[in-house]
């Protein structure tokens, strides 16, 4: 018998009464799983941690709940666990993570949070009088991540392709830092915690990682101050909204599994995978990364042909982390 992926935007079903994942009907409301694993939730009091919601809206991290049979829980706890001891761990282990297991925890907290901003929307545009809306794009992204994270209870398999790309680096943190980013309409992700930085985009089938190829080769391994950090995540988050292509998979049931199969991100088209890097867009990208340290846009494009880097000197030469007097 073949498998069946659970597809809640064909019927745009996201009510408390089915399982987020599998779509299997639920016997209480009170079946949830939070987002944010237990563990995370506890060791960085995320209970009192605000986070906002796209409709301006405050929650908690421990807040951030989806409706999860417990078959499906059962599945997620064993995948938080292994997620738990390497990111405790720190960066040596997160390094030494399977990169499948990394993308189905990361899948699993954005598509969670995508989750409850559909319920709020419904909500919000339901007590106006007006139908739920959201753009055919959008859909197509979140149904596809959405296909990708059943691979956590299902024998889903990618043939031959990564839908992602994933940068891990050594940054000299502050204790019990926890700093969570998302930008969920270009599926881009975001950690900082205990000795190590993760940046991953989540479908665009690793071509995010060839785009910063240069920029990698020269930071890859290097320790790195939080400010240089949200450099490189500034740099990733602008070329995520740069990639002009809406990655499309072919879905292939078989007795044995579920296999996905990536087409050719060019298609029939021979324009360039990434539209042109705008450099006072990238500062404003850039500005709201380093807020915490205060940089305004003017002084970050003060020359507009090269924004103020703290990743590169003027030569292009890595900048050592220890070499920066800016807090952490």
């Amino acid at each position: 018998m073949k498998q069946k992926l659970y597809q809640p935007f064909v019927s745009m079903s996201f009510d408390n009464n089915r399982c987020f994942l599998s779509g299997e009907k639920l016997e209480s409301t009170a079946e949830k799983m939070n987002v944010f694993g237990d563990w995370l939730i506890d060791r960085y009091q995320l209970n009192e941690r605000p986070f906002k919601m796209l409709d301006e809206s405050m929650l908690t991290y421990a807040d951030i709940s989806v409706p999860c049979s417990d078959a499906v829980k059962v599945h997620f706890s064993a995948l938080e666990k292994t997620i738990e001891e390497a990111f405790l761990g720190g960066y040596e282990k997160v390094c030494k993570l399977d990169e499948f297991k990394l993308f189905q925890w990361t899948a699993k907290t954005v598509y969670g949070i995508i989750f409850r901003e559909i319920q709020a929307a419904i909500v919000s545009q339901s007590r106006s009088g007006e139908g739920f809306y959201m753009s055919q794009g959008l859909m197509h992204k979140f149904g596809n991540l959405h296909n990708m994270l059943q691979s956590v209870n299902l024998p889903v398999y990618f043939e031959d392709f990564k839908p992602w790309s994933i940068f891990i680096c050594p940054v000299d943190n502050l204790e019990n830092e926890f700093s969570y980013r998302d930008e969920i309409n270009t599926m881009t992700f975001s950690l900082r915690m205990n000795d190590f930085g993760i940046i991953l985009c989540l479908q665009d089938n690793g071509v995010n990682k060839v785009y910063h190829q240069d920029v990698w080769n020269k930071v890859e391994g290097q320790k790195l101050h939080p400010i240089q950090f949200e450099e490189l995540c500034g740099k990733v988050y602008y070329s995520a909204y740069l990639f002009n292509r809406l990655p499309e998979y072919h879905i292939m049931p078989t007795p044995d599994g579920i296999y996905l199969e990536a087409s050719p991100l060019r298609g029939m088209s021979s324009k360039p995978l990434f539209d042109d890097w705008q450099n006072k867009t990238y500062g404003q990208v850039l500005e709201n990364f380093w807020k915490k340290w205060g940089f305004l846009l003017l002084e970050i494009i003060k020359n507009p042909e090269k924004p103020v880097s703290y990743l590169f000197d003027d030569n292009g030469d890595f900048v050592l982390a220890n070499s920066i007097t800016l807090e952490r």
